[in-house]
């Protein structure tokens, strides 16, 4: 499996990749760069759009295309839903988290069109981060609810191919959870560990040979069509593939230190695509790896599954 550099424009904090499939293009966001990008992977080409409210720029946590058009987006404090790109961004649910300390981050759409966000709390001192859904469909005003909580980072959301396991990762708790899960009730119940994993060693240093033995943080994730759970680990250098069982079916080494998300796209759906991040890396790091947030791709022989719209 060899892996190409798909994206060589870096985003300072990419995530969120998915593919458009009518399009055939794939969007991510750039948190820390305060804007959503897309870009038409074959001839190399990238768009940007500046995420604002009011003025005031705002991070773009996670985003999902709807299926009347558009997309919906979280922002720090709020869902926003935009008409066509570019466009007006029209808050859906404005949240009354502290936005000193805390922001949207990992989310997309479930099999029934709801569109779910987890937060973070940024200081990372206290399980303060919690996971939302967001129901608009039929036109009705949105309907939210809480999912879960007592977490730190909200990360890691994916659903099963039948729809009846839902998993969301503790980035900072090194933690995956999975639960059973009825998309026509929206409920999650039997919780419990999908997968733990060593907290980092003390007095790790980065680019150490494989790593030190550390397989990173659980971030972004996606499932493909037999059921494996898809991992990015931060700081680990390297993408897992997890079978339903919560075995390591793949440890597959990344280009770069701090990948983000995986993907799956293209028409059949067999490229892996992977997000990455530079922000807050140190000068050194950033010269011993300057690729450090571009997007790359491989191919994989499993297809994934595909982006779920959002409905409204």
């Amino acid at each position: 499996m060899t892996w190409t550099t798909v994206i060589t424009e870096p985003s300072e904090l990419g995530e969120c990749p998915f593919w458009h499939p009518q399009e055939g293009m794939l969007y991510w966001v750039d948190i820390a760069g305060f804007q959503i990008k897309r870009a038409n992977v074959f001839m190399g080409t990238v768009e940007r759009w500046a995420m604002a409210i009011d003025g005031v720029p705002s991070e773009p946590g996670c985003m999902a295309p709807a299926k009347s058009g558009g997309f919906v987006i979280a922002l720090r404090d709020r869902i926003v839903r935009a008409r066509t790109w570019g466009g007006e961004l029209q808050t859906l649910r404005l949240f009354k988290h502290d936005t000193k300390t805390t922001r949207f981050n990992d989310g997309k759409c479930d099999p029934m069109g709801r569109f779910w966000a987890g937060t973070m709390y940024e200081p990372r001192t206290v399980p303060e981060a919690e996971l939302f859904s967001l129901d608009a469909r039929g036109a009705q005003a949105p309907v939210i609810e809480r999912k879960a909580g007592n977490a730190t980072i909200a990360n890691g959301l994916a659903w099963s191919p039948d729809h009846r396991t839902v998993y969301w990762a503790d980035t900072t708790d090194h933690v995956v959870h999975a639960w059973d899960y009825d998309p026509q009730s929206n409920a999650m119940t039997r919780q419990r560990v999908f997968k733990q994993f060593a907290d980092k060693p003390a007095g790790w240093k980065p680019f150490q040979p494989d790593n030190g033995g550390y397989l990173g943080r659980p971030d972004g994730a996606a499932v493909d069509v037999q059921g494996n759970y898809w991992l990015a680990m931060y700081e680990g250098q390297r993408v897992l593939q997890l079978s339903p069982a919560g075995e390591i079916l793949q440890n597959i080494p990344a280009p770069v230190l701090c990948t983000t998300m995986p993907c799956f796209g293209g028409d059949d759906m067999q490229t892996l695509y992977l997000t990455s991040a530079r922000h807050g890396r140190s000068a050194e790091d950033l010269v011993a790896q300057p690729q450090l947030g571009c997007v790359f791709s491989m191919r994989v022989d499993v297809p994934g599954l595909p982006v779920q719209f959002f409905e409204d």
